[in-house]
């Protein structure tokens, strides 16, 4: 599945879709080196140096892992792994986030955590594994948002995501949906909507009393 999708975010004003696995390696590699120290850690709970990060990319292009990227003006900024679930101990597939210091606190992290979660459903996974360092505390709060209950062990925070239990947005569905079942969600929601305000300022109960008298 490649898609491209602008973030429709007040503040992060790139796009973001899925990396080709060999011909865009140099991108993801790029970013990762591009992390500083502190994020660097964070990522990998531990510092590890450019070689293992060369060495990293490389596996991650040949071992079948998805990789959603952030761009801004052509260049990653920021990522989200799905690792297939024979590389993890308890044969879940595992996901990372990375986001460079120069895009942070402009909802980065939660964009990809939503298309990332949309593409796992999309392969008909039912749950996801998350594995933080204890001390990223921006990592571990966007995992709680999107909830998963981590356990704390041996400077790690392990935990996984219900994706059975994650609500969809009402707009899920139109990206891919046919014209005609567009147009009737887009009606479906507006009618909602309005029945919603009606209600609210009374005037729903009012036009059904008027109607009952003049029936």
């Amino acid at each position: 599945m490649t898609y491209q999708d602008f973030t429709h975010s007040t503040r992060a004003k790139g796009n973001v879709r899925i990396l080709r696995q060999q011909e865009e390696l140099p991108l993801l590699r790029d970013h990762l080196l591009r992390l500083d120290r502190v994020s660097r850690h964070d990522r990998f709970q531990g510092f590890m140096d450019d070689s293992f990060i060369e060495r990293y990319a490389a596996k991650c292009a040949d071992d079948g892992t998805i990789i959603i990227a952030y761009f801004e003006n052509g260049v990653v900024r920021g990522a989200a792994e799905l690792h297939p679930p024979d590389q993890s101990p308890d044969s879940l597939p595992e996901i990372a986030f990375s986001v460079e210091a120069s895009v942070r606190r402009q909802g980065v992290g939660s964009i990809l955590f939503k298309k990332l979660i949309a593409e796992a459903r999309s392969k008909g996974y039912h749950s996801l594994r998350i594995t933080t360092g204890a001390q990223n505390h921006a990592m571990r709060s966007l995992a709680n948002k999107f909830g998963a209950h981590l356990t704390f062990r041996h400077g790690e925070s392990t935990g996984s995501i219900d994706l059975t239990q994650q609500p969809l947005s009402p707009f899920a569905g139109l990206a891919i949906a046919t014209p005609i079942a567009a147009a009737r969600a887009m009606i479906n929601l507006n009618r909602a909507y309005w029945q919603l305000y009606l209600r609210m300022y009374g005037l729903g109960l009012t036009a059904q009393r008027h109607a009952q008298r003049h029936a």
